[in-house]
């Protein structure tokens, strides 16, 4: 992706930065990507637009940099809930949009994690204009306790 189109309101789509997943994934262990596009699928399993990610159950430990246009809320709301309902792990990587309602309502209940500086996303020469925080979002203790008893 060009750094033109990358920094214009153009597109709402960020190429993770690669280094940057390979730390996380060595901590999670990523089995499938939610939300990618077949050239920069971060896991052998991927959801691609034509899959349509938001339709599907999210399982496992899930990688997640969703679209940072308006449909961002609801890839965070099915990250949530797909914790708390199928008993998923979720990782986003996130704009740090601390003043958003889908912020608010979902990121807030997570862990949350801000990236020290700007990355530098899909090999670009440039930082993004924006900071970023990754969210993690996992099945409660408490949940996973009463299913077992």
């Amino acid at each position: 992706m060009n750094n033109e189109l990358m920094f214009s309101s153009k597109t709402d789509l960020w190429a993770t930065p690669q280094e940057f997943f390979d730390r996380l994934h060595k901590v999670f262990r990523f089995e499938v990507d939610v939300c990618a596009l077949p050239e920069n699928a971060k896991c052998g399993s991927y959801y691609s637009p034509d899959d349509n990610g938001l339709a599907k159950d999210w399982r496992g430990v899930c990688w997640m940099n969703p679209p940072y246009g308006r449909e961002i809320a609801a890839w965070v709301e099915k990250a949530y809930k797909s914790a708390k309902e199928n008993g998923a792990t979720v990782v986003c990587l996130l704009p740090a949009r601390v003043d958003t309602r889908w912020w608010h309502d979902y990121c807030a209940k997570g862990e949350v994690f801000f990236v020290r500086g700007r990355l530098k996303f899909g090999g670009s020469e440039n930082s993004a204009p924006f900071p970023n925080a990754v969210v993690v979002f996992r099945p409660s203790v408490h949940d996973a306790l009463a299913e077992a008893v």
